[in-house]
């Protein structure tokens, strides 16, 4: 059955695994879909062919309206923006967007990680941009680019948390981000949402865990070989850290097993059991570097926000702090100073109690 085709059109600025397989799913939900890639040579069949082609749990061939890389053509015909980009770029994509975007644009980060709508909308604001919605949720297809004709859906996340940098925001688009993604929530703050996140516990632990293996670039499974019954603590005690941060800002995060109960259905169980059994996670090897993207993603726009939110609450977190220092180290950038800080945020003028009534708007 060919989807019912909507009014309007979305963009989506990325063209790697993730925002292929975001632009897929929009087209096979019947949006018009246009897709911005700042290197269009690297997708060139599907921009010859306005389509892409998806195997795996989605599957077909899904029409875009163009395929382009200029944004002021891409934001002056699409009132909704979905940014698929690393969220490492999200200071660089705001200022690119910033001159083309108008009051009654909204803007939806498609892993925000956590803050990821304050930091955007802080941007927006530094380069003069107000009245711009902007909503955030989580990655949520597990996917591998297809050559440069599509891409590979391994797994999709039934459910997930979405927020927005407001509550207004939340309540303008809750209704239409819960018809395009069937499962998704609202979040009851920026700090919530952030924190319920199993990739930001999970993968510069387990890095970690595995420091000489990736350096070496062996090959490892890793979800399935990374973590042993000893060292699952490692990642018992990270998510503790994570539970306290959100209960000192009224923001309850769910236990780990029960999160990826919830993203895939794996029956519950021990940690360690619930990862082993996830079918999305079975074959997926380690990174081959320490430099990693979703490494850097991770500790710098998770794990250093959540640190410094930690601490305007006097929440000690010394596994969270320990992982944001050796990484730090091992790539040679201190993430504390390049990361998502309080000041990035807009908040670093703000006592605890402040950015408590900051996240209740």
């Amino acid at each position: 059955m060919t989807p019912e085709r909507r009014s309007g059109e979305v963009g989506v600025l990325g063209a790697g695994s993730e925002g292929l397989a975001l632009a897929a799913h929009l087209a096979s939900r019947g949006e018009a879909v246009r897709l911005h890639t700042r290197d269009p040579g690297r997708i060139r069949t599907i921009g010859r062919t306005r389509a892409i082609r998806a195997r795996g749990l989605l599957q077909g061939r899904f029409p875009l309206v163009e395929v382009s890389s200029d944004l002021r053509e891409l934001a002056g015909r699409c009132r909704v923006l979905f940014v698929a980009a690393v969220t490492t770029a999200y200071r660089a994509v705001a200022a690119a967007l910033a001159p083309h975007l108008q009051p009654g644009h909204v803007v939806v980060l498609f892993s925000g990680k956590l803050c990821g709508s304050a930091e955007f909308g802080h941007a927006l604001a530094g380069h003069g941009t107000h009245g711009v919605d902007v909503v955030e949720t989580d990655a949520l297809f597990a996917a591998r680019a297809w050559d440069d004709r599509g891409v590979v859906v391994h797994g999709r996340k039934k459910w997930n948390l979405f927020t927005g940098a407001d509550g207004g925001t939340a309540d303008r688009h809750g209704e239409r981000l819960r018809r395009l993604f069937p499962g998704l929530e609202r979040a009851g703050s920026q700090v919530q949402r952030g924190l319920t996140d199993f990739g930001a516990v999970a993968h510069a632990t387990i890095a970690l865990a595995n420091i000489s293996r990736i350096d070496r670039a062996e090959e490892l499974l890793f979800y399935r070989e990374g973590l042993s019954e000893r060292t699952v603590v490692l990642l018992e005690r990270v998510e503790k850290e994570f539970q306290l941060v959100g209960e000192a800002y009224d923001a309850p995060v769910p236990p780990m097993a029960e999160l990826l109960d919830r993203y895939y259905g794996c029956g519950g169980g021990t940690l360690l059991e619930a990862m082993r059994s996830v079918h999305v996670y079975r074959d997926i090897t380690a990174p081959r570097s320490l430099d990693h993207r979703f490494l850097k993603e991770d500790v710098s726009s998770t794990l250093v926000p959540l640190t410094q939110l930690a601490e305007r609450a006097a929440v000690p977190t010394p596994m969270t702090d320990a992982l944001v220092s050796l990484f730090s180290a091992l790539s040679g950038e201190d993430y504390r100073s390049t990361g998502r800080t309080l000041a990035r945020l807009g908040w670093d003028g703000l006592s605890y109690d402040g950015i408590r009534a900051e996240l209740k708007r």
